[in-house]
């Protein structure tokens, strides 16, 4: 039973990738795993992919619906933590993204992303020492994430270490991230 289960979605999935655009194509994809959630409603996977389209076309608490009931399904599953804070993120909830990112880390201490969402977090919550911890801890497990760097210059530029933050900013330019170059050229020599 599984396995056509499997053939199913293969076949839809197919079918998906004729439409115009990317955006038609997640909403195709959208319908295919609504579908294999129908034939198995313990399917904690299909309730992952789709929260994780709906979180690319901007449907964050449709997203988090599904990654609800993905956690639900497996508790263990650090990335449905992971992309639920990054949700909870977007959609302003600070104290709930950091319990989420903390929860993708406590499972998986190299998701770099989610010490990098949880730095957000708290930035949003004008915590800029525990936010250059976390985007620190990003950088250590992915030395060439320029976000991190460009945030972490953010945090200390609003503590006053412009000195710190600008090779921060500059870091994160070397690295291809060019909006911080207003930063660089008003704050650093």
């Amino acid at each position: 039973m599984k396995y056509s289960y499997t053939i199913i979605i293969f076949l839809l999935s197919i079918i998906s990738y004729g439409q115009n655009s990317q955006t038609e194509t997640w909403k195709a994809d959208i319908k295919i795993y609504s579908k294999a959630i129908e034939l198995n409603p313990k399917n904690s996977n299909a309730y992952f992919k789709r929260g994780f389209l709906k979180q690319l076309l901007n449907d964050y608490k449709g997203a988090i619906e599904d990654l609800n009931k993905t956690i639900e399904l497996n508790p263990k599953k650090d990335s449905a933590y992971y992309l639920r804070g990054v949700c909870l993120y977007l959609l302003k909830d600070y104290q709930e993204a950091i319990k989420n990112l903390t929860k993708a880390n406590e499972l998986n201490l190299k998701l770099a992303g989610a010490y990098l969402f949880r730095g957000l977090s708290k930035s949003g919550l004008a915590d800029y020492k525990g936010a250059i911890q976390d985007y620190t801890k990003a950088i250590e497990l992915n030395p060439k994430n320029a976000a991190a760097y460009s945030s972490r210059g953010n945090s200390k530029g609003n503590l006053g270490d412009m000195e710190s933050a600008c090779s921060d900013w500059k870091k994160a330019s070397e690295l291809g991230y060019t909006g911080d170059k207003d930063s660089i050229t008003k704050y650093c020599k």
